[in-house]
């Protein structure tokens, strides 16, 4: 008898992987141009994606690698959806199977169907395609229908109504970049904020300032950690303006900018709806042929991330030097350590979190030299390379948004400052002679500094030695106040 029923679980077992092998390899016919095509049956994309996914194995970095570029298709489908409807060429039926659909994908379901590699050839129109299929089988599953029934709701006429790839693709890019520059702003001020505490923490602290790497004259450790936040300020401020270089577009330009096959009254409602759907005050080109050839918008957008690229980098290298040592370097600050710094020399920590800010800075540079090269080289009415710009504005957002965290938490938050290292400088430096000349004449400071350079010694270690001033007057002259403070 256990025989019979073992032999019967196999039997079972077998029956159970046989029918999920048949569900597995279960598809769906779809056609195109280039003929038919089996679809995964489960799949939400159709036979457009299925050709891009064969064609473009490229980086293996998918539109879905960016959720916010996701949602941004979905909601420029949703504004040109609303403002068919509104023309009357969009049935109503059909309006509210498509919103259930964009508002999903909005909401962050579904984006596992958009798998579309970034780099793609044709000016982006398979990740046109890839959203128009995927967002009309995701509504015929809420109509109560089956997959791949485009007589109900079809990704050409229904979804791509009024529209081509070529006013899709680069207003959904311009979607995703101000919802990716939300994200950027919020965390770089949060790193300027770290600075500008260091700034207070640190004001009290005299140091030496240094020109070409000289000494120069005594400013405080404040003040130096102060103007790194303001230089950052100023990217922020940047950033904010050249924001505005991606809030108009085209849709509505359709092929060319001509309008071809959409409705008269499409293009203004359009802009309407995508304005009060993505929030940002979006507005259509008033020259669409134009806005469709144009890269401007991304060219500014990217020469900001660019420019704050510039500035984090110059900030990153003070960091590491001013940290440089501990024994034979600068070592005015102490960054916090994070990691053993060699697998041969015992002891050594490196300044790893300033080398990952700049290597990230010197990737954003590149991506803004890929930016220029595809801007300019579109021919005619269309730049068929807006593909790279994209990959390439979104990659230093994200770099940037992901690492500034890392950043202010693992290196800003926890720097300290070296007040003896700084002291001592102060004494020994030369420079300080500068700020003796309205108490001791140019001629008397410069015989000083002649000295000093001549003996070694410091130029307080001089004053003292010849009694040039007393002990109140040094300690009134190093006061940070005294010393630093910009006269009015």
């Amino acid at each position: 008898m256990k025989s019979v029923s073992l032999i019967k679980e196999i039997l079972l077992l077998g029956l159970v992987l046989c029918i999920g092998t048949l569900y597995a390899q279960k598809t769906r016919t779809e056609r195109d141009l280039l003929g038919e095509k089996q679809i995964p049956f489960e799949a939400y994309y159709g036979v457009q994606t299925a050709r891009a996914l064969e064609n473009f194995q490229v980086s293996g970095v998918k539109t879905n690698f960016y959720p916010d570029y996701v949602r941004a298709y979905a909601m420029v489908k949703l504004a040109a959806a609303r403002a068919n409807a509104e023309d009357g060429r969009l049935k109503k039926d059909r309006l509210a199977a498509i919103e259930k659909a964009c508002l999903a994908v909005m909401d962050g379901k579904y984006h596992e169907q958009f798998i579309v590699d970034l780099y793609q050839g044709g000016a982006g129109t398979s990740a046109n395609m890839n959203a128009n299929e995927v967002l009309a089988n995701i509504a015929l599953e809420m109509m109560g229908k089956k997959k791949g029934e485009y007589q109900f709701i079809e990704p050409h006429d229904d979804l791509n109504m009024g529209q081509s790839t070529n006013d899709v693709y680069p207003t959904a890019i311009k979607v995703a970049l101000l919802l990716h520059n939300d994200k950027l702003i919020k965390e770089a001020e949060l790193l300027s904020q770290s600075f500008h505490k260091k700034g207070e923490e640190f004001k009290n602290i005299l140091k030496m300032g240094r020109t070409e790497g000289q000494d120069a004259v005594p400013m405080t450790v404040g003040q130096e950690f102060h103007a790194f936040g303001n230089q950052l300020d100023a990217e922020i401020k940047t950033l904010r303006q050249m924001e505005a270089y991606l809030y108009e577009h085209n849709m509505g330009a359709t092929a060319i900018g001509t309008g071809i096959t959409a409705s008269p009254g499409y293009a203004s409602k359009c802009a309407v709806h995508l304005a009060k759907i993505t929030g940002k005050p979006m507005f259509l080109s008033n020259d669409l042929i134009s806005a469709t050839s144009s890269q401007q918008g991304f060219v500014m957008y990217s020469s900001a991330l660019k420019s704050m690229a510039v500035t984090l980098s110059k900030i990153s290298s003070d960091l590491i030097f001013l940290a440089s040592g501990p024994r034979t370097g600068i070592f005015e600050i102490n960054l916090p350590a994070k990691q053993p710094g060699s697998s041969i020399m015992p002891g050594k920590v490196n300044p790893v979190m300033p080398e990952l800010m700049n290597l990230v800075t010197f990737k954003v540079m590149g991506n803004d030299f890929t930016v220029t090269l595809a801007a300019h080289s579109g021919l005619l009415q269309l730049n068929a390379y807006e593909p790279v710009e994209a990959i390439a504005i979104m990659e230093s957002q994200a770099l940037f948004y992901k690492t500034f965290p890392l950043f202010r938490t693992q290196c800003i938050d926890g720097i300290t400052a070296n007040a003896d290292v700084q002291k001592r400088n102060i004494e020994r430096s030369v420079g300080i002679v500068t700020a003796l000349n309205p108490v001791l004449g140019y001629e008397k400071t410069t015989e000083l500094a002649k000295e000093a350079l001549a003996t070694n010694k410091g130029i307080l270690e001089l004053i003292r030695e010849k009694k040039l001033l007393t002990e109140a007057e040094i300690q009134k002259l190093l006061d940070p106040a005294t010393m630093t403070e910009v006269k009015k």
